[in-house]
């Protein structure tokens, strides 16, 4: 009997190895015949309950006559290793005699499944024996739920000897997962014990939070390293781009021989080589892991692969692709994806034809690569083949339709998208709000925003980044800075999108403070910072800011400045009339000319009328852009402004005798779900009549209010100084002012469409200074006395200077009464008048509706509609807040 128990006792010691079918069936079957021997039957239900056979496991369970402890426990084990959790409670709940195993057993389920915290710690609660693995579970329970305060005093409440070193891992590891590093490094450091796993998590946390030096100072201290205390420094040195340090590292692991390395630590080198650029590296590692005797797994090959293509050389990966036996999925799309990084594509597709079974990320990859080359209709015909489509994929094609400037489209797929019940991701947001942006769509912008809060994502980063870009290219820098505000750790690409948006309205000052913030914050600014910036000392005149921000970019932040960078800086000094310094520093240029830098000499020679440059410019403008109109007409009005009207014509006889054609200006705006879009010069409008007549209204209505400045904290502005230079534009044929011709007649057009719409509903609109406006402020006369030098290039520079006149802290609102009655007041200067017996008449303001007219006098209230007439201004503040910024930026 005793031989025949021996022999059962090692086939299911071979069974928990080896799984064997056969073992199984004699077990199952010596059990069947009724067997008494407990620790048999116990060994039974736990190796069936490891390998996933619940039922076996409970027929074992129900056919044993006799139960002790261990057979109850061995029960539960296996429904809280399977996720039973019903079954494994009912089973606890059942047994006769529980123990601080089964205790254990249960709350660890608990807080395995689902991070049933409560139920845990009621069980928890009432154990009387616990030990180490009990505070253990209930630590890390209390930590995956984010209860760190309950941890901390359960973690102090242990004795001594439970809390080090297993504990305070819990604890340690917990924080870390939740990005609490500070307070990870607090419990380690005082822990009395420490084990490799502490040293090792530690090392780790630091590494993921960006303080290597922290890490490697914490890695020399190490008693004893593992490979992943080994492998976690050399990933930690590998992110922040140490290369060298991370590779003599991976070394100085090879040379001590007292760690093995593994796969993970050479996947992390393949994808360091692969990232960093370093081809000799990356075929020293091929050639060792080689003779190290790794067997290349799909893993290994996968990374082998990724990071040849990551080098560029698609041969490489292309043969270890080739050396691959069992090729699984990922294998298929690493090459894949190779090949559209190179911009391989049709490499590519035939990989993809050749793939026995394709998934979601298969697909993605190749509409990605199609719409990356610019065969958005490959990629749209490749989507409609696609069966099942997730979040993904539409992301893949929107995005696609974004890059290749079809906004329209992508705009048009993304409602398609929301109407097939896909619900969109951050990225898919964030192209969207791009394509709204670059149509300075505002209303399918807004609709995105309100879909934004619908979903609860206002506080994505990324979300909220693609917002302050969006508000800011349409204009309303009020609500981007807005949404600044509310984040709650930016990033450089947080400020890098409203330091932009600053630029690109004018707030030149508001974006430099901008920048120094971001320097106070401790974060460095990269290209996109510096040419921000630049734009805006650039708009705002400020050449010696500018100037020393350009040296900056070099001396103190190792930044190389690109051809973009010296366009805006030789831009900034044609603007200030120092275009031979511009000329230099074209001249001293590492890297050949560029086509943005000639173009900022040839408007800065316009301005200051410089003939001679802007005939060196236009030459080497159209050596880089033969078919580029501009330098021909500029250098046509040079000429003509210089009384050489026969040379000015030859320039534009040469332009037509060559064929080349200057794109007309385009604007466009929606109304009421129609497009209105005009094209320089055209007046084919159905309604042009009665813009120019709706223009002319206004300006006889609002001129009056011209050079009333900073009255009790107001002004009048953006509006009214628009409205007087659009007047003149459009009452003169020759849309020229002051002898300035002006090539604006599609954006004046634009604003008075939008008038038209809006004139029924607003008469007056005021901007608020929320404090005083020091440098930015510019009065009208100066306005008017820089039109006369011919300075206003175009309705872009006019725009800009209207926002001049704007704090951030402004709103736009529609005039009450009240405040009529206050200017009117402000405006009467009453002491004098008192003194005097003068008496001031009131303003009078009147409108139609509906064939009655409706009079108002400063400080009447008598109309009988006065309360209905305040609270429809009151509810049009809402809404010109939304209208306001397409008003301003057309």
């Amino acid at each position: 009997m005793k031989q025949q128990w021996r022999t059962l006792h090692q086939g299911i010691t071979k069974l928990n190895f080896s799984q064997s079918n056969l073992h199984g069936k004699h077990n199952y079957d010596s059990v069947k015949y009724g067997s008494k021997f407990l620790i048999h039957c116990n060994t039974l239900i736990a190796v069936n309950g490891r390998h996933g056979k619940i039922n076996e496991a409970e027929t074992i369970f129900t056919n044993m006559p006799i139960k002790n402890t261990a057979s109850w426990t061995a029960m539960l084990t296996t429904y809280t290793q399977n996720r039973q959790i019903k079954n494994a409670r009912k089973v606890f709940d059942e047994m006769p005699q529980r123990t601080t195993v089964s205790y254990n057993a249960m709350i660890s389920a608990y807080i395995r499944n689902g991070c049933n915290v409560g139920k845990a710690y009621e069980l928890f609660s009432v154990l009387a024996e616990r030990n180490l693995v009990s505070y253990a579970a209930m630590i890390t329970g209390f930590v995956k739920a984010g209860k760190f305060h309950m941890a901390e005093e359960l973690y102090h409440e242990a004795p001594l000897e439970f809390r080090d070193p297993a504990c305070s891992n819990a604890l340690i590891n917990g924080y870390l997962k939740m990005g609490e590093v500070n307070e990870a490094l607090r419990v380690f450091e005082n822990m009395v014990e420490r084990d490799v796993v502490s040293w090792s998590a530690m090392v780790d946390g630091l590494c993921r939070d960006g303080r290597v030096a922290a890490a490697r100072d914490l890695f020399d201290k190490m008693p004893e390293r593992n490979v992943v205390s080994w492998s976690a420094m050399i990933d930690g040195y590998m992110g922040k781009g140490f290369f060298q340090e991370g590779f003599c590292l991976f070394m100085d692991m090879r040379r001590e021989g007292l760690v093995e390395v593994n796969s993970t630590t050479v996947t992390i080198m393949f994808k360091a080589c692969g990232n960093c650029g370093r081809m000799p590296e990356g075929m020293q590692m091929h050639g060792l892991v080689s003779c190290m005797g790794f067997e290349f797994d799909n893993v290994l090959s996968n990374s082998v692969i990724t990071m040849y293509s990551m080098l560029g050389c698609t041969d490489m990966a292309n043969k270890v692709f080739c050396t691959v036996s069992n090729k699984d999925i990922v294998t298929w799309n690493s090459l894949i994806s190779g090949y559209i990084h190179n911009n391989e594509v049709d490499s590519a597709y035939g990989i993809f034809e050749r793939m026995p079974e394709k998934d979601l990320i298969s697909w993605t990859a190749m509409i990605t690569g199609f719409t990356k080359s610019g065969r958005v209709k490959n990629a749209v015909e490749l989507f409609n083949m696609l069966p099942e489509k997730d979040d993904f994929v539409w992301t893949a094609i929107i995005s696609g339709f974004v890059n290749n400037k079809e906004y329209e489209e992508a705009l048009h797929w993304y409602a398609r998208m929301i109407w097939e019940g896909c619900r969109p991701n951050p990225l898919t947001i964030s192209s969207v709000l791009a394509a709204s942006a670059a149509l300075v769509a505002l209303n399918e912008g807004l609709q995105i925003h309100t879909c934004i809060l619908k979903m609860n994502l206002e506080h994505n980063l990324s979300i909220q980044n693609s917002l302050i870009s969006f508000y800011s290219k349409s204009g309303n820098v009020i609500d981007a800075y807005r949404i600044f505000l509310d984040v709650i750790e930016p990033n450089v690409i947080s400020y890098n999108s409203i330091i932009n948006g600053f630029a690109q309205n004018g707030f030149g000052n508001k974006a430099l403070s901008m920048y120094k913030k971001m320097q106070s914050e401790g974060h460095e600014p990269n290209h996109v910072t510096f040419l921000a910036v630049l734009s805006a000392c650039t708009h705002a005149g400020l050449v010696e800011e500018g100037w020393n921000l350009f040296n900056t970019m070099k001396s103190r932040y190792g930044i190389e400045p690109e051809a973009d960078h010296y366009a805006c800086i030789v831009d900034l000094l044609g603007r200030a009339g120092l275009l031979d310094e511009a000329i230099d520093l074209i001249r001293s240029m590492p890297f050949k000319f560029h086509s943005g830098v000639w173009g900022a000499i040839l408007g800065a020679s316009q301005t200051h009328l410089r003939l001679d440059l802007a005939k060196l410019a236009a030459h080497h403008i159209n050596e880089l852009e033969p078919k580029n109109a501009t330098p021909y007409v500029v250098l046509s009005n040079l000429y003509s402004a210089a009384g050489k009207k026969i040379d000015g014509d030859l320039v534009r006889i040469t332009k037509n005798l060559k064929g080349i054609k200057k794109s007309p200006g385009c604007s466009w705006i929606t109304m009421k779900d129609k497009v209105h879009l005009f094209l320089a010069g055209d007046q084919s409008h159905g309604n042009i009549e009665e813009i120019k007549a709706t223009i002319l209204t206004m300006y006889r209505e609002m001129q009056w209010l011209l050079f009333q400045q900073d009255i009790l904290g107001y002004t009048w502005c953006k509006t009214t100084l628009l409205l007087h230079t659009l007047l003149n534009l459009s009452m003169n044929p020759c849309n020229e002012i002051n002898g300035l011709r002006v090539e604006s007649w599609s954006k004046l057009n634009t604003v008075s469409v939008t008038l038209t719409f809006v004139i029924t509903k607003v008469q007056l609109v005021k901007m608020r200074f929320g404090k005083e406006v020091d440098e930015d402020f510019i009065h009208i006369e100066s306005f008017s006395r820089k039109t006369s030098r011919s300075e206003i290039n175009n309705m872009e520079d006019i725009t800009r200077f209207c926002n001049l006149y704007v704090d951030l802290d402004f709103q736009c609102r529609v005039l009450t009464l009240e405040n009529i009655i206050e200017l009117e007041a402000a405006n009467a200067t009453p002491y004098t008048q008192n003194l005097k017996g003068i008496k001031k008449n009131p303003g009078c303001y009147w409108i139609t509706v509906k064939d009655k007219v409706h009079q108002f006098l400063a400080g009447d209230q008598s109309h009988g509609d006065i309360e209905e007439v305040k609270a429809t201004l009151l509810t049009m503040d809402k809404e010109m807040q939304i209208f306001f910024p397409i008003f301003c930026t057309a």
